[in-house]
């Protein structure tokens, strides 16, 4: 497996170091296992929405947490009786514990979670708050003739 060793970059650069932490973040998780399976869908330009398929799994097994940039989802299979009775001759459907994090985008906020015929559906909507959208600025027409003040020379 390979490393990327981004320590260079670290000592040249400022106030990036939010950006080095995720693509390390990165390459550690795509070298985890891939289950369960997911979808990211951008629904426009300020909405997105996770899919993951969670088949077999209750929605009291499931926990979500949204911190700050951070989208824990964490699924936590309940212990069954019934495997004493039944002996299983075919294991095709994974039931293992899982957890999956997501990094979010600054001002990126969990709206509404779903699960319905076994996929959890997370919609994710941007709000920017008002002080941080770009503004325009209204170039002022005032005359610099009057904006200068005039001096005697004597």
């Amino acid at each position: 497996m390979r490393q990327i060793d981004l320590t260079p970059f670290r000592r040249s650069t400022i106030g990036f170091d939010r950006l080095f932490d995720m693509l390390e973040a990165t390459a550690r998780q795509s070298s985890s296992e891939n289950y369960p399976p997911f979808n990211l869908e951008r629904i426009s330009d300020d909405r997105y929405r996770i899919t993951i398929a969670v088949a077999g799994f209750k929605a009291e097994e499931i926990e979500i947490t949204a911190q700050q940039n951070l989208l824990l989802v964490a699924g936590r299979k309940a212990e069954s009786q019934d495997n004493e009775a039944a002996q299983m001759l075919h294991l095709g459907i994974a039931n293992r514990g899982f957890e999956r994090r997501f990094e979010l985008a600054d001002f990126v906020r969990v709206e509404s979670a779903d699960l319905n015929d076994g996929l959890l559906v997370i919609e994710l909507v941007r709000e920017v708050p008002e002080a941080m959208k770009p503004k325009k600025i209204a170039i002022g027409g005032r005359n610099e003739a009057t904006a200068i003040e005039h001096r005697d020379v004597a």
